[in-house]
């Protein structure tokens, strides 16, 4: 039986007085406001983060690249894959004991991330609807004479594009939640150079996708996620499935994207091996609305061990074959079709 999940409507504070959410659930923009300044828990908790994938489903590319604050730790990373070579090479680099400070904005909205040090610089730039992304990484090695990175993307989000937004705390502490918004299918333009290797991301192929997130994290979670951007026949398509940590009572993370408008989705389960990941996934729905087969071309495994931070992070890129139904009704097939699923664990 299909549950009734509470949708957000009203513009309001995220938290009570208390420190609790005022309301759990889950929307198609970012409605709750994110204060972080009247959030009273230790900055061992505060967790925050920008991700952004892009991938060009033509070229058979992709970048990623994340700005983290976890509390005691700060993570800038980015990532290169090339799908045709079954290859990437992950870069990244730590600070120690940011405390929240490392500068993430208390929404998605217009206005500057950045940070900088000797390994790397990355910026944020975001004027909507313009998201501007240039990373420059000249330690990043991508083959043994090709030295440095450097990124110039910039991703159009359409002023009326919906997106799925969620905010859930956890059962057992009803004052540590997550407030998540997961941006798909925004057309993205720009140029990538390994070296002296020149890689395009052209707008009618590559698409990108942003994971905003801001919370009060207990200390160890794992979660499942997947995600997809990209055209069907043309027209924009995509999803945001995943389960794991929170209480998904009022309302699940589960949605697809079709021509910018967002369709709910109940509950989905992931089945895999966890022995090796490197064998086909299979997603399945409870309304039999997202049915997916996954089969990896690569696995991205990033593990930390430090101090009071462990975390295993195995993520899959590859291919989804199946099938999605929208509110309507409507069918729509995808056969490999470029995306990403992942199994993290942390202990943070």
């Amino acid at each position: 039986m299909l549950r009734e999940q509470h949708r957000i409507t009203e513009r309001k504070p995220l938290l009570k007085e208390d420190g609790t959410l005022a309301e759990e659930g889950w929307a198609t923009d970012l409605l709750l406001e994110y204060d972080k300044n009247k959030i009273n828990a230790s900055w061992l908790r505060f967790k925050e983060w920008d991700f952004y994938y892009i991938i060009d489903h033509k070229r058979k590319h992709c970048l990623t690249c994340t700005i983290a604050d976890i509390g005691y730790l700060g993570l800038i990373a980015v990532c290169w894959l090339d799908f045709n070579m079954k290859k990437y090479v992950h870069f990244e680099t730590m600070t120690l004991l940011p405390r929240g400070k490392t500068g993430l904005l208390p929404h998605s909205g217009n206005g500057r991330v950045s940070f900088e040090n000797n390994k790397i610089l990355m910026k944020y730039n975001y004027s909507l609807p313009k998201r501007h992304i240039t990373i420059e990484a000249p330690d990043f090695r991508w083959e043994e004479d090709e030295w440095g990175l450097t990124a110039d993307i910039s991703l159009h989000q359409d002023p009326n594009l919906e997106s799925m937004v969620r905010a859930t705390s956890w059962e057992k502490n009803r004052k540590a939640f997550y407030y998540n918004q997961k941006i798909n299918c925004m057309p993205a333009k720009g140029t990538v150079r390994l070296g002296s290797k020149h890689y395009e991301f052209s707008h009618d192929s590559a698409m990108g996708g942003m994971d905003w997130g801001r919370g009060i994290w207990t200390y160890v979670n794992q979660w499942y996620w997947g995600t997809a951007s990209g055209y069907l026949d043309g027209k924009s398509i995509g999803w945001n499935v995943g389960y794991g940590f929170t209480d998904s009572t009022p309302a699940s993370e589960n949605m697809l994207f079709y021509e910018g408008k967002a369709h709910k989705l109940d509950e989905v389960t992931f089945h895999l091996d966890p022995k090796d990941y490197m064998k086909p996934w299979k997603i399945t729905s409870n309304d039999g609305r997202f049915e997916m087969d996954f089969h990896p071309l690569i696995n991205r495994l990033t593990k930390v061990n430090f101090l009071l931070v462990k975390s295993i992070q195995p993520r899959l890129f590859g291919y989804f074959t199946g099938h999605v139904v929208l509110d309507n009704g409507k069918k729509l097939n995808v056969k490999n079709f470029l995306g990403i699923v992942e199994d993290f664990y942390n202990r943070w």
